[in-house]
């Protein structure tokens, strides 16, 4: 038998709130309708004034929500605190001393995360199209999924084609700048995820989406028929070359963050004056402000002139380094 207090339905979610914001709340029982009352398991003897029963109640399960406690215990405190989530896909870096523990692992999460099918081992960006060297560990099926963000519903598959699900933030902080009529350009686009949100949220003219990649062309098309995205238009080919024939740009994004600086030049010669360019790029945190000048300096020397209008830190990649998104504004 469980102690409750019997509440009037209308006063039930108050006297919750109230028993609950004082450690009052049984959370090992569910709350009951009878009649027109509520039957709440509290763990005092009175409450408010309202009349005391002992009561059958339903037990809840608690779900463990932390993979780790499925491990064993010695090697609890370095497995990884996080890992990536796309669709019903879970990718995950896992250090060399726990490698012997890979499908362990990848059990553990599968019983902590209800919706993921599939677990797998992330061995780090590969190549030229940036693609993910994954391992299944865990789950079945295919490694394309469907992923949600931000009222986009994207197709991908990490083991063809990149796809940061952290970047999400960033996308609806861009998307916020956009102003209607704009003209985009997004030199590294992957499958479109940031047109496809752009699109959404806002309401450019054209976004011209570009990636050498055929499987992400692929992925792209599917995806702008998906969310009836018609205004973006996938490009498949060398970004530096496929820009030349666009129309200037009101904004350019460029999240190719290991070498997207590069092409600072080819994105500023495309972007119309008072335009922005969204440059990715990981650096050092002691050199981000001198390397960013120094690189300001050298475009302006080529005739580029432009200025920073601000730098924002998106993640760590090392102990010493981070991805910045730098807004380089074409003056």
């Amino acid at each position: 038998m469980v102690r409750c207090v019997r509440v009037p339905k209308a006063e039930g979610n108050p006297v919750r709130m109230s028993l609950k914001a004082g450690g009052l709340l049984d959370i090992d029982h569910r709350i009951t309708a009878d009649g027109d009352s509520l039957l709440i398991p509290i763990l005092c003897d009175s409450f408010g004034g309202y009349p005391i029963e002992d009561c059958e109640l339903e037990e809840i399960e608690h779900q463990e929500t932390d993979y780790r406690m499925f491990l064993p215990e010695d090697i609890r405190e370095i497995l990884p605190n996080s890992f990536d989530c796309i669709g019903d896909l879970i990718i995950i870096k896992i250090e060399d001393e726990l490698l012997p523990y890979k499908t362990q692992i990848g059990d553990a999460l599968l019983k902590v995360n209800k919706n993921v099918r599939l677990v797998l081992m992330d061995g780090g960006v590969k190549g030229e199209l940036r693609i993910r060297e994954l391992e299944p560990i865990a789950g079945t099926g295919p490694t394309e999924t469907r992923h949600k963000e931000s009222g986009v519903t994207m197709i991908t598959d990490p083991a063809k084609v990149y796809f940061n699900p952290r970047l999400a933030t960033e996308r609806m902080h861009v998307a916020s700048q956009v102003r209607d009529g704009e003209t985009i350009i997004d030199m590294f686009a992957g499958v479109a995820p940031f047109p496809l949100v752009i699109c959404k949220h806002a309401h450019p003219e054209k976004v011209y989406s570009i990636d050498l990649n055929h499987d992400a062309y692929l992925f792209m098309k599917r995806n702008i028929a998906l969310n009836r995205a018609d205004d973006i238009i996938p490009m498949e080919g060398d970004a530096s070359e496929a820009v030349k024939g666009l129309p200037q740009a009101d904004r350019v994004i460029m999240n190719l963050p290991q070498i997207a600086y590069r092409f600072l030049d080819v994105a500023l010669s495309k972007t119309k004056k008072g335009g922005i360019v969204h440059m990715h790029r990981i650096m050092e945190r002691s050199e981000s402000d001198t390397l960013t000048e120094q690189l300001i300096d050298d475009m302006c020397q080529h005739g580029l002139s432009c200025h920073l209008s601000e730098k924002r830190e998106l993640k760590t990649y090392s102990p010493t380094a981070s991805v910045y998104v730098f807004d380089i504004v074409r003056d």
